[in-house]
């Protein structure tokens, strides 16, 4: 595999300086400073891969290419957007970038309710709570039906936590909600996010997915023509989320689209945090499932709770066979090669680390530390050197 790190540009409090100490050869990046929906250009591609390349680095992902919310919604005419999205795609590729992460979440991207959750030897990690997830919904949001979509114990929760809340404490709450859109430029208040789910209503899942459909068919094609391959991020949570349906969260939703433009151009994210957050999903299971279609790796673990709740765990100590799941990657890749494919290795990365030590003194993007993502890079790397060693 290819050991890769994610890295904001501009935007980032970490160097490229310092990420070369830790061992990786390739950058995950994407231009965060272009609104959705306009056209990435060959120049601003060309100046940042030169930048990561004079850095001693490949650029071998855009994470991500946005979907805009009008694409999601069907909403309109679409022309202009989809000639952007193939123009950008073009841009990339004449840079020689031919994978490109991105994903189909309705409005918002990752979701948690606690940015800084203590760890028991020390350190914060992001957490999902159920509980707190229920009081945004209906205690600060108010969405219609909310109540129907949580059960009695976990409403019961969500109740006492609002009323014993600080304003402060509902300000971080929200915050926190929020704080999963690195580099996009839409982040709501209240009243903001009330009237961006209003944009959403009647959109069901059937109706989702046949605004995915015409995603795919007017991208994949080019994607062919390229050279790419686009790699669908599942859901984080891979649940609903303000009523919102989510369609990338299990295998059934991810062989659909696998299936809507039957294409190897038509890939995966593996994300094995996001997909281990569904008690229901084998995480090892279902990359063996699409090995073929894999392109890129993100690999993190998270620890469930019954409620739904979970938080990000050490990279090997989550609910998923880590171990399991990097024989399944080196296994794909010794196919590949052996078949003379292309794509042969995939791109993996170190997703989401504890903020741990200095982590803790320093701002970064949520989930993006410096320390705590380093840790899980040696952990993983530690895993698959001692795979490929025993063959």
């Amino acid at each position: 595999m290819i050991e890769s790190w994610r890295w904001y540009g501009p935007f980032d409090t970490i160097s490229l300086a310092e990420i070369a100490q830790t061992g990786a050869a390739g950058i995950v990046h994407a231009l965060h400073e272009v609104p959705y929906g306009e056209v990435w250009t060959r120049e601003a591609v060309a100046a940042r891969k030169a930048e990561i390349t004079g850095a001693g680095f490949r650029w071998d992902v855009v994470e991500s290419l946005p979907v805009h919310e009008a694409i999601k919604r069907g909403e309109g005419d679409l022309s202009t957007l989809f000639a952007n999205y193939r123009q950008s795609m073009a841009n990339l590729a004449a840079e020689g970038i031919r994978t490109i992460c991105y994903n189909f979440m309705p409005l918002l991207d990752w979701t948690r309710t606690d940015l800084k959750a203590p760890v028991a030897r020390g350190g914060t990690c992001l957490r999902f709570d159920t509980a707190r997830m229920a009081t945004f919904e209906i205690h600060m949001l108010g969405r219609t039906d909310a109540e129907g979509d949580y059960p009695e114990e976990v409403l019961r929760r969500a109740a006492a936590w609002f009323q014993a809340s600080t304003e402060g404490d509902r300000d971080a709450l929200l915050h926190a909600i929020m704080s999963g859109l690195p580099g996009a430029f839409d982040r709501y208040d209240i009243a903001g996010l009330r009237k961006a789910l209003k944009g959403y209503e009647g959109i069901d899942r059937d109706t989702l997915r046949a605004n995915y459909r015409r995603f795919l068919e007017e991208v994949i094609p080019a994607a062919e023509d390229l050279g790419m391959a686009l790699c669908v991020h599942p859901d984080d949570p891979p649940r609903d989320i303000l009523g919102l349906p989510r369609i990338v969260s299990d295998e059934d939703g991810i062989g659909w689209i696998m299936q809507a433009v039957d294409s190897p151009a038509n890939g995966l994210t593996l994300c094995s945090g996001s997909l281990g957050a569904n008690p229901a999903n084998d995480v090892p299971a279902i990359a063996r499932h699409f090995a073929a279609r894999i392109r890129f790796a993100h690999l993190r673990n998270v620890a469930k709770e019954a409620d739904g709740s979970f938080e990000e765990a050490a990279h090997l100590d989550g609910d998923t066979d880590m171990v399991a799941l990097i024989a399944v990657l080196l296994g794909e890749e010794r196919r590949r090669r052996d078949a003379g494919e292309d794509f042969a290795q995939i791109p993996m990365r170190p997703d989401h680390g504890h903020d741990l030590l200095h982590d803790m003194e320093r701002e970064s993007f949520p989930g993006y530390p410096l320390i705590g993502r380093l840790r899980g890079l040696a952990e993983l790397r530690g895993v698959a050197r001692a795979l490929e060693q025993a063959g």
